[in-house]
């Protein structure tokens, strides 16, 4: 009888909405499709995401997420083989603290976990969190680590220097994978009709490799982009631990075609930044037709090897700004 393979099972720590997609509503029902078990702690609790006039909720402390792994560790719930964070709207540094002390709790049940960091501090050169919690990002969570995805502004922010050419971009992750996480993916915007996305891989056991990957610039508005990015490449990268390009051509070309179909079922909605009850009500409509993520059937975006070093020990993925 041939031995079965442990379910892999993701704890998922990401902003909630009530209306939208953005953080764990846009992050859970993908990796259940992609068939993990998937709990979730939802870091805020909103009416709607920001890019609306007005909203509503609150917003967990440090206190209140440590409430709940305590709840989880007496029951013996806390057997995890990915941790995914993308936690927006921190209030204090108590959280990442706490972040920080759960990701060394569950390495003690499972030294082998895949640790998936969003580090979202800003974008177009603001922050979205208190100056104080760039440090935390930088000297703690950045540490622990396995694959990290900030935007051009976050990863500037972690590494203390500006980014302006691809050469740059590459020395940032080169600093990143000094810094603790083996695999960094970031965007990188060099042209205004492209998006370009730069792997940085630094492998143990393999080649050490980088890899640009370039698709066509949307004129579309998302939100939840970055979230779904993310999910969609560690459940790529853990399905393909040796295909790196593969992997993310995949997580990709995904993205790629959820995006060609919000545009198309939102039509002229999709279009515009403005986000209220009367676009809302004009734009998406539930398909029932297909429930699956395109992973085999998206169109593939070519990706081209930029450098291949050697003997290195991580792998870093950057974004660029949208």
């Amino acid at each position: 009888m041939e031995a079965t393979e442990p379910a892999k099972r993701v704890l998922s720590i990401q902003s909630h909405v009530v209306h939208g997609y953005v953080g764990n509503r846009c992050a859970v029902f993908p990796l259940q499709l992609l068939g993990y078990e998937v709990d979730f702690i939802n870091s805020v609790q909103f009416s709607n995401h920001t890019g609306y006039p007005l909203w509503k909720g609150s917003i967990m402390d440090g206190d209140q997420l440590w409430e709940i792994v305590e709840g989880m560790k007496a029951n013996g719930l806390l057997e995890y083989s990915h941790l995914v964070t993308g936690i927006r709207y921190i209030g204090s540094a108590s959280l990442l603290q706490t972040v920080k002390r759960l990701v060394e709790l569950l390495r003690e049940h499972n030294p082998n976990l895949i640790y998936v960091c969003d580090p979202v501090m800003g974008d177009h050169g603001r922050l979205y969190v208190k100056p104080d919690l760039v440090p935390c990002y930088k000297e703690d969570i950045a540490r622990l680590a396995s694959i990290m995805t900030p935007n051009q502004f976050e990863a500037e922010q972690l590494v203390g220097q500006r980014i302006i050419t691809e050469e740059d971009a590459l020395a940032a992750c080169q600093t990143l994978h000094s810094r603790g996480p083996s695999t960094v993916v970031r965007k990188f915007q060099p042209l205004e009709y492209c998006v370009t996305t730069l792997v940085s891989c630094q492998a143990r056991s393999s080649k050490d490799c980088r890899l640009r990957l370039r698709v066509p610039r949307s004129a579309a508005y998302f939100t939840g982009t970055g979230d779904l990015m993310t999910v969609l490449l560690l459940a790529a990268l853990d399905k393909q631990p040796r295909n790196l390009k593969g992997a993310v051509e995949k997580a990709v070309a995904t993205l790629q075609a959820v995006l060609q179909a919000t545009v198309k079922a939102a039509g002229q909605s999709a279009f515009t930044s403005e986000r209220d009850a009367k676009v809302r009500h004009n734009s998406l409509r539930p398909q029932p037709l297909k429930c699956d993520l395109p992973m085999r059937h998206a169109k593939i975006h070519r990706v081209v090897n930029i450098l291949i070093v050697r003997s290195a020990k991580c792998c870093v993925v950057i974004k660029c700004s949208d």
